[in-house]
Order: structure tokens, then sequence, then C-alpha cells
């Protein structure tokens, strides 16, 4: 079904309008409000994720999808597929990079996703995640202390707002100079251990947050089963006594964040090497009782090579670039060439990079600064976005084998 063949619900429409734009702190709480009434409820995945790493459940791949601009619309979009398909666990997630460039507080991302969930008559859970909290390597070398505080102060706000999923990135901390597995991993392992027992602390009562490790930088080497072995011990030993721990783990195996774009605007493909996810996530499984393993970067990759998520037991896969992608190619040439005009007065040019690498690269910095009109844009305008957003993401449901999941929802986590 074509977007704009949807029926209209003013009221929320208006409510979540005046919420964004208008900073309406009452239009917040009615949403949330009118959530409940309907039966939407954050949720936590984490119960999923344990009854897959206990071997009840499994043989798809949960997607997590990074909403970096028409949050309310594009979330719209994955409702009426998950009602028609009667789909399962999907993930609405923002990192903490994306919350600053896009201007969407968690807060704010919570709301547009409740919003959408109302509009299009979704019931059930709803999975909000906070993505890549993520340690700046050189200021933590420089003073701990404020780093840490750093993402203990984003994982209030998040738990406040309501996201009940939060992956932890301390995989910038691991040292590959080291000759030790455990030393590489020293930093990366006590930190994600000392929020994990944070995030306990903040939970609220009866919900066990699912949190995710990671234990390889995206675009670097690629993880191995000994590398997830020394970080899983050290991790355990650092949680405090009767702590639960992490639902899951993030690995590397050969992507970048957003693709390797040449210097003609193409993107190269990437050597994603499968058998990564499948090895450590059969360990995490078998000897800690983890959903499994998590895959990040894979937004632009072929197709035709989804299939092997779930055929190689992936938990879990990120995407967010493909849809802005998506976003960029079916806007007006000239609201496009607006917001590259803008990315290039404002943003630093790296050097040796081609115009196009630039652009590819830096576009997705103007969407805050557009947020507004992109919001604004007429239903035709925004028709030309979300049908090919809405094929491509049946098409993924498909592949990852989440049609026809609902039921895991409503065995698991309801």
């Amino acid at each position: 079904m074509h977007y704009s063949e949807w029926g209209m619900t003013h009221n929320i429409d208006e409510l979540i309008y005046s919420a964004i734009f208008e900073s309406d702190s009452a239009a917040h709480t009615q949403i949330k409000a009118q959530a409940e009434a309907s039966h939407i409820v954050l949720a936590s995945i984490h119960n999923l994720y344990q009854a897959i790493g206990q071997g009840e459940v499994g043989g798809f791949t949960v997607p997590a999808i990074n909403l970096r601009t028409l949050t309310y619309d594009i979330a719209q979009v994955i409702f009426k597929l998950m009602i028609e398909s009667k789909v399962g666990p999907v993930i609405f997630e923002i990192a903490i990079s994306e919350q600053d460039y896009t201007h969407q507080s968690p807060h704010e991302f919570a709301s547009s996703v409740l919003a959408a969930a109302i509009k299009t008559g979704y019931t059930g859970p709803v999975f909000l995640q906070g993505d890549h909290y993520q340690f700046k390597r050189e200021k933590y070398l420089e003073d701990k202390q404020p780093e840490l505080e750093r993402i203990r102060t984003h994982i209030r706000d998040t738990i406040q707002a309501g996201f009940h999923n939060i992956d932890i990135d301390g995989s910038t901390l691991v040292d590959l100079e080291k000759l030790d597995l455990n030393e590489q991993q020293r930093e990366n392992y006590t930190v994600t251990a000392a929020m994990t027992d944070y995030i306990r602390l903040l939970q609220p009562s009866g919900i066990t947050i699912s949190i995710g490790g990671e234990i390889g930088h995206i675009g670097g080497r690629n993880s191995t089963v000994e590398d997830f072995q020394a970080f899983m011990k050290g991790y355990k030993s650092l949680l405090s006594p009767g702590t639960v721990g992490m639902s899951k783990v993030s690995v590397q195996t050969g992507t970048h964040h957003g693709g390797v774009v040449m210097a003609d605007g193409t993107l190269e493909t990437a050597p994603i090497d499968f058998s990564v996810l499948k090895d450590i996530g059969n360990i995490a499984r078998a000897d800690y009782g983890l959903g499994g393993a998590v895959q990040h970067g894979a937004s632009t990759l072929p197709d035709d090579l989804f299939h092997m998520f779930p055929e190689n037991g992936a938990l879990e896969v990120h995407l967010s670039t493909q849809f802005q992608n998506i976003v960029f190619d079916h806007l007006s040439p000239e609201l496009r060439e607006r917001m590259y005009t803008w990315a290039r007065k404002t943003v630093d040019k790296q050097e040796g990079l081609s115009d196009e690498q630039f652009i590819y690269l830096s576009r997705k910095k103007a969407l805050g600064e557009f947020k507004k009109e992109l919001w604004q844009l007429s239903d035709s305008e925004k028709s030309r976005i979300l049908n090919p957003i809405s094929e491509k993401l049946t098409k993924l449901f498909q592949t990852l084998r989440i049609v026809e999941t609902r039921y895991l929802l409503e065995k698991y986590v309801i």
C-alpha cells in the first residue's frame, strides 16, 4: 500500500508536530497517554534474546533501523508493514551522534515513533534502542571520569525517554597494539561492565533493559572468537554479584558504517566475513546464553547478501544509510542542492576527498538543519520517498525471515 493511500489522523499529526516543533511538553505527555490507551508498550527485547540464547527459537535476524530523518513518516511505513505481514521483532534506534546532527533527542524520537504507531493502528511492544553509546578514545585516555559521566548522562536521558534497549560501545578503547588479548579488551570490558551496572540501577521496575556490548570497532580488524572470550571473561568478572549481563554482542566482520565510497561517489562492496557472525554467535549462545552476534554497518550491502544473516545465525543487523540514501535520491533537485550547499559551507572537508565522497559522507549532517522543511514536504513529495522505502523494507523483512513472527512478541515480550 502506498503512503498516499493511507488514512489521515489529524489529531495525532497535530500533536506530534506541536511536540517536535513547538516544544510542547503537554503534547509529548498526551502522545504517551494515547499510546498506553491503545495498548502500545515501550518494551525490552531482552527476554526474546534470552529465548534465542537458550535455543527455544531462532532462524531469523532482527532488523534495527536507525531513523535519521522523516522519523514519524518512515516509522508509519514500518508499522504498516508489521501489521500487514504479522512481523514480530523490529527495533527503532538512534545513536548518540545521530541525536546530535539530526536534532532528535531521545524524548522526541520516542514520541515520533509512538505517534506513528498510534496513527497506523499498531498495538503491542515497541522496541526503542540507543545505538552506539560510544566512548571517545582520545577523551577517555586524557581523563576517564568526564567521559564516563557523558555516557551516564546519555543513558539517564535515554531511559527516562522510554528506551529499554541500549548498546554500549567501548570498542573504540580496544588496544590492538598490546599482545595479550585480555589487555587489548581491558578498557572495553571495564566500561561495558560499569555501564551495565549503571543501567541496572536505573531501569524501571519489572523491566530488564536489553544491553549490547561491542568487541570490534566497525571499520577495523575483524573480530575473533578469542577476542570475544577475552572480553566476556573480563566483563563477567567485573559485574556486581547477581547483575544480569548483556543479551548480545556486536562484532566487526569487514564492513564500514555507510559503506566505503569511491572518488566517483560509487560504493565499494564490503568483503564481509559471515563466519565471524556464525562462530562468535554459536559460542555466545552455547557458553554465555546470549542471543548471539550483531552486525553493524550492513546498510549498503547488496540485497542478495542479506539472506546470509539468518543463515549464519546473526541475531540483529543494523540498517541506516540505505534509507537515508533513498531520501536524498528522491528529494527535489532544488532542495537536495540546498542541503548539499549547506554541507559544503558548514562541514569541514577532510583532505584528499573528492566532492562526491565529501557530499556522500557529510550530507547526513544537513538533516537536522533542514528537519522542519523535510517534515513539511507535501504528501506527493513524501510518497516519492516512502514508497521505495516500503518496497525495500518489504524485501528485507522477508529475507531476514521475520514475516509471520508476531507470535514471538506475544509469547516472550507482551
